[in-house]
């Protein structure tokens, strides 16, 4: 059963339907949803959820009673009091899914709906892969492993990467590592880069992505643009090959950031932005890359001293990375931006905005809160191997 939680409006969302909460009752949901199959006690509960104020014990009961009645429509969902001691969220098995929905085991049914996944996924729209998980229930589809993970790290959902027990630590890895080089330290996410590849803890595909795309940023911000431009090399060898073509224009685009880093002459960064432009986003029109580019070409601007144009630029990447639901993508651009503002500081008042921007993005988010567990988890599980 896949639940969505909104923390902006209070929302819980799952089989299809959407339930409005109030706050308090919100906060007691996430934390028992966090949780789900352990019982707590009024006290406990009382600590996690009302932790500033003084309420009373009956509090948790009317929460508890005015939950079970909003939730009544989602069966999947079970609050179960636990005589004597307190209470638990029980959330239905897959079993008890395939019951209600014969469909979830015909395998034409899940095939097409993981190639449809597959086409939301490269055409970058998030959004709409979030929008079909929603529906499994409904739909009565089984969601793939891959899909059921990812999900996760397209919305950003930090929390459960770190410490869900459904799935191994090693097929979160991957995706753990990719949210430190957006919210950490870049020497300390480079490292962290370096050890997973050296030590070949990721899947094949990961480990190859990682080398030939993902570090290659990480370098830059680490003040090791040069080392980046050299990989960019093995990276251009490698997505020759037929079944890396998707990769196209987002090496293309880290390679004209790279070039920006560098100091490179406008002359030839303007080569770059007309293949981009001509060749990659014409013929692959990805929605993740769109924003990326546009934000890119935006420091470009800010960089030959064009103010206005810059920002009318970066905002336009950042509200289509917004649409596409790409959480992470969105940060890293901000984090691309705050980086540039200290290369280049020429308009101090604008590039105060979007480091304001990631500040708020990363509370928005809770990633400030979760920045020290990740790299407790990355130092014990990369030392300790």
């Amino acid at each position: 059963m896949y639940i969505e939680l909104n923390e902006n409006e209070f929302k819980v969302t799952a089989e299809g339907l959407t339930i409005e909460l109030l706050p308090k009752e919100f906060a007691l949901f996430e934390f028992l949803y966090r949780n789900k199959g352990q019982t707590f006690s009024r006290e406990q509960l009382l600590d996690k959820v009302w932790p500033l104020e003084y309420p009373v014990e009956r509090t948790v009961d009317d929460h508890i009673y005015r939950l079970r009645k909003k939730l009544v429509s989602l069966e999947g969902l079970v609050l179960k009091t636990v005589r004597g001691f307190g209470y638990s969220l029980l959330v239905r098995n897959m079993d008890s899914a395939v019951e209600v929905n014969p469909t979830t085991r015909d395998p034409e049914l899940n095939q097409r709906i993981r190639d449809v996944f597959g086409k939301y996924h490269t055409y970058g729209q998030g959004r709409s892969m979030l929008a079909l998980a929603r529906q499994q229930d409904v739909l009565g589809y089984e969601l793939a492993p891959f899909y059921s993970i990812y999900i996760h790290f397209v919305e950003g959902d930090l929390e459960w990467l770190l410490y869900t027990q459904e799935v191994p630590l090693a097929e979160r890895m991957y995706y753990l590592v990719l949210c430190h080089a957006f919210l950490g330290e870049p020497e300390k996410s480079l490292r962290y880069c370096e050890q997973v590849l050296d030590q070949q803890l990721l899947h094949p595909n990961q480990h190859m992505e990682m080398k030939i795309l993902n570090i290659l940023d990480v370098y830059a911000l680490a003040g090791q643009v040069d080392k980046a431009l050299e990989r960019l090399q093995l990276t251009y060898t490698i997505i020759a090959e037929p079944d890396y073509e998707n990769f196209v224009p987002s090496v293309a685009i880290t390679e004209m950031f790279l070039h920006l880093v560098k100091g490179t002459e406008d002359s030839e960064i303007a080569l770059i932005a007309e293949k981009i432009e001509d060749e990659c986003l014409t013929t692959k029109p990805f929605l993740r890359e769109i924003g990326s580019y546009k934000v890119v070409k935006g420091l470009w601007e800010l960089r030959g001293g064009e103010g206005r144009e810059a920002e009318k630029l970066l905002d336009e990447g950042l509200h289509v990375l917004d649409r596409s639901g790409f959480i992470p993508l969105r940060m890293y651009s901000l984090l691309r931006i705050r980086y540039f503002s200290h290369l280049f500081p020429k308009d101090g008042a604008l590039l105060k905005k979007y480091r304001v921007l990631y500040e708020k993005e990363q509370e928005r988010f809770g990633f400030r809160k979760l920045i020290g567990p990740l790299e407790a988890m990355m130092r014990k599980t990369l030392n300790s191997l």
